[in-house]
């Protein structure tokens, strides 16, 4: 049973590559999440062989406070729904918030396995987002980490340096933590013939994909456009911003005052086809997000599909960033929005390098940044945390969570390293990482 708070399901794609990927190794998935407003909507669906159980949520308003009535109305309706679902033998818990501990208490004290997939540093995310400092409500959301922690039987990290946390402020064993990495679904991501029209009449477009939220640099992106014209005297370009988020309206506004409302572009949220089409079509892709405390441990889901795509990218200098895109990208000093302009020229002036960049990010995405190499990650997470209390039999095959039949396998031990992962980007009011 995988809890999720932060978006519906399917829409979380990490998510649901997770799913898919426990079914095909012979689990019955069941998952609890919110429904979306405009996808997602169903109270309960099954999907591919996934059975999904959603619940009613009012996303937060007003500042921590608007927060802890959020997450205190998706904890009840949590353990409402997971008392529908039945036995259970892993409990999958995906943060933020590091809440979902509780009902996986419960669940444990029937015998469950607990799984902590901990998508973002939550202590790191709060200093980030609120710039209130180490008060109350940090100290309070590191407590609850340590909780989390202390509670995991395994631990997913979406990165190296996540893993590390795990580990030095966790106080996990080293060969409890897991590196699953998010990674786009190169189905999903498969260029398509560019459409000069999306240009506006322009020679070159810009791209930004994602969430835009107070720390996702929407920004320091379009104060870095306002310097592209200005400074480097380039209007030679139209630029896209795809996805939504609570900054959305600030940021049109924001594109409104710095003069850009004809050469800036927001779409909202749009379909698979059309996003692909527009990353076909760009030039550039714009990944902005400024050093905090987060970002510079945490590299954007749109970094990678991005890569996948075959599309250069623009980066503050953000150590996973680097780990991840390497020669895919190329880096400003942290939160220089000149920099950041004089990048952008440069690339518009030189499509062989735009090319070669492009080339690099499909072969790292289809390598070592592949879903397949998280797969193998996972399972063998799975087998770690059943060990000695397993649903996995000793002739290898799989007793299906939530029954109490069996069916086929998929085992494997230690932990699973490497570059890269997972701050992602989904379309929800917190990134996905």
């Amino acid at each position: 049973m995988i809890l999720v708070e932060n978006l519906s399901v399917p829409f979380d794609r990490r998510v649901w590559q997770e799913c898919t990927t426990l079914r095909d190794a012979g689990w019955e998935v069941h998952v609890i999440c919110p429904r979306g407003t405009k996808r997602d909507t169903e109270p309960e669906a099954e999907i591919d062989g996934v059975r999904i159980h959603r619940y009613p949520l009012r996303a937060a308003t007003g500042g921590p406070a608007g927060y802890l009535r959020e997450y205190g109305a998706a904890l009840w309706h949590t353990a409402r729904l997971a008392r529908k679902v039945g036995p259970v033998h892993v409990v999958h818990a995906c943060n933020p918030p590091d809440l979902l501990f509780l009902p996986a208490l419960r669940l444990k004290r029937r015998g469950a396995r607990f799984v902590f997939d901990q998508h973002d540093l939550v202590p790191e995310l709060y200093l980030s987002r609120f710039d209130r400092g180490e008060d109350l409500l940090y100290r309070a959301v590191c407590a609850l980490e340590r909780l989390t922690y202390r509670a995991a039987d395994v631990v997913l990290a979406t990165n190296e340096s996540y893993r590390d946390v795990a580990i030095r402020r966790g106080g996990r064993r080293p060969e409890d933590v897991f590196v699953v990495r998010s990674a786009p679904a190169i189905e999903r991501f498969q260029p398509v013939p560019p459409e000069p029209e999306l240009k506006r009449g322009k020679p070159h477009l810009l791209c930004y994909l994602g969430v835009m939220g107070p720390q996702d640099g929407v920004d320091y992106a379009l104060r870095a456009l306002a310097k592209l014209r200005d400074e480097q005297g380039r209007t030679d370009w139209h630029a896209v911003f795809v996805g939504s988020g609570d900054a959305f309206d600030a940021m049109t506004e924001l594109s409104r005052q710095l003069g850009l409302a004809e050469q800036v572009q927001f779409t909202g949220r749009i379909p698979d086809a059309d996003l692909v089409r527009y990353l076909s079509t760009a030039d550039v892709c714009l990944s902005p997000d400024p050093l905090n405390p987060l970002n510079d441990v945490s590299t954007m889901n749109k970094v990678l599909e991005y890569m996948a795509m075959g599309r250069p990218i623009v980066s503050f200098e953000l150590r996973e960033a680097r780990v991840s895109a390497g020669d895919a990208a190329v880096y400003a000093p942290a939160n220089d929005e000149a920099a950041f302009a004089g990048l952008i020229a440069e690339l518009l002036d030189d499509p062989e390098k735009r090319a070669r960049m492009g080339k690099i990010g499909q072969e790292r995405v289809g390598g070592q940044l592949s879903w397949q190499n998280s797969q193998t990650a996972l399972l063998a997470a799975y087998a770690a945390a059943c060990r000695g209390q397993t649903p996995v039999s000793p002739g290898g095959a799989r007793t299906v969570a939530g029954t109490g039949t069996t069916t086929g396998t998929s085992t494997g031990t230690g932990t699973s390293t490497g570059p890269g992962t997972a701050k992602g980007e989904g379309t929800g009011k917190w990134p996905r990482r």
